[in-house]
C-alpha cells in the first residue's frame, strides 16, 4: 500500500475521513516533502492543516483470525512534525464496540521519517485502525503516513 496510484485496496475509501489526504512533496502544502525514500514526486498519506477536528481515523478492511500459521504484521512509515498529538494504531475486533490501543508515537523526533511494525494477534475477525489524536491544532502541523505493508498472515 504505497499510495502511488490510489488508497489500496486494504484503506476503503468509504473509510477515509475528511482531513486525510493523498498527496506528495511537490503539492506545495509544506513538510514532509517527500515521501520516506526521500522522492519527492511519490505519494503518501497526510492529515491536512485544515482538519477541525480532535481525532481522525484511517480504517483498513476486515482481517480474518490469526493463529500460528497465519501471523499477521503490518510494517508503514510515518511522519510527525510537533508535539501536540499522538498517532495511534488500534485493533477492533468485531466482537467488540471499543478500539484496543496497540502502539502510539506522540513525535518525540519530530520532522523526519520513521517506521515501525507491529505484530497482530487476534482469535477473530478485525480492523486496524490508524488514528490522530490532537489536543491542541496548531499551525503548520503534519501528521504522514507511507508504504503499509501488510504480511500474508494479514
Amino acid at each position: 500500500c504505497d499510495f502511488e496510484t490510489d488508497l489500496c485496496k486494504a484503506l476503503p475509501e468509504l473509510n477515509l475521513q475528511p482531513g486525510w489526504i493523498r498527496r506528495n512533496g511537490q503539492s506545495g502544502m509544506g513538510p514532509p516533502y517527500s515521501d520516506h525514500s526521500g522522492n519527492d514526486s511519490a505519494y503518501f498519506l497526510s492529515l491536512s492543516s485544515e482538519m477541525r477536528s480532535s481525532s481522525t481515523t484511517l480504517r483498513t478492511n476486515v482481517f480474518l483470525p490469526t493463529d500460528e500459521e497465519h501471523i499477521c504484521q503490518i510494517t508503514f512509515h510515518y511522519w510527525i512534525s510537533r508535539t501536540s498529538g499522538t498517532l495511534m494504531v488500534g485493533l477492533q475486533r468485531h466482537s467488540e464496540d471499543t478500539i484496543t490501543n496497540i502502539w502510539q508515537d506522540s513525535g518525540e523526533f519530530q520532522n523526519q521519517w520513521k517506521s515501525n511494525t507491529i505484530r497482530i494477534n487476534s482469535t477473530e475477525k478485525y480492523e486496524v485502525i490508524f488514528s490522530w489524536m490532537v489536543e491542541t491544532q496548531r499551525q503548520g502541523e503534519t501528521v504522514a503516513i507511507d508504504d503499509i505493508t501488510f504480511s500474508e498472515g494479514c
